[in-house]
């Protein structure tokens, strides 16, 4: 089973927009070319984004996106609750055999440890901002410029 990246996708477009608005054209092709995304997967992503109050954009030939509101109030968790929505974090496999110790018993106990790990890493992405994000970006184009790899 592949693993969803819209998630990091979204949050890549949001910083890319961020970072290069005013300075290049934000097409989708300029923005999917940063993600290697295709640029119709580009514009879903946005719509979603716009959707949830996240983006905005003109009508017509030059969309010129940007954010909806500043990166420091635009967190990890809204990033990942616009895209992701309720699709939960870990998956339980629950075709096992329920008669065996372990696979009749495996599901309620992982729900519980699952649970668990899923609510500290929502409560982490709603303490970490967009404009962390950026921010830790910026800093680390700045080392690659000074030929510090870190």
């Amino acid at each position: 089973m592949k693993v969803s990246t819209r998630f990091s996708d979204a949050i890549h477009i949001l910083a890319f927009i961020n970072i290069y608005h005013g300075k290049i054209p934000l097409t989708s092709d300029n923005i999917a070319g940063s993600v290697e995304l295709s640029s119709v997967m580009v514009r879903k992503l946005m719509s979603t984004l716009k959707k949830a109050g996240l983006l905005e954009t003109k009508s017509g030939a030059s969309p010129d996106p940007r954010l909806a509101k500043p990166a420091e109030d635009i967190s990890l968790l809204d990033i990942y609750l616009a895209v992701e929505k309720d699709k939960p974090l870990f998956e339980i496999d629950y075709d096992t055999n329920p008669q065996c110790i372990v696979g009749g018993n495996i599901q309620k106990t992982l729900e519980y440890y699952y649970q668990e790990a899923e609510n500290a890493a929502l409560a982490k992405l709603n303490h970490v901002s967009l404009a962390d994000v950026i921010e830790t970006i910026l800093v680390k184009q700045k080392q690659k410029e000074a030929g510090i790899q870190k």
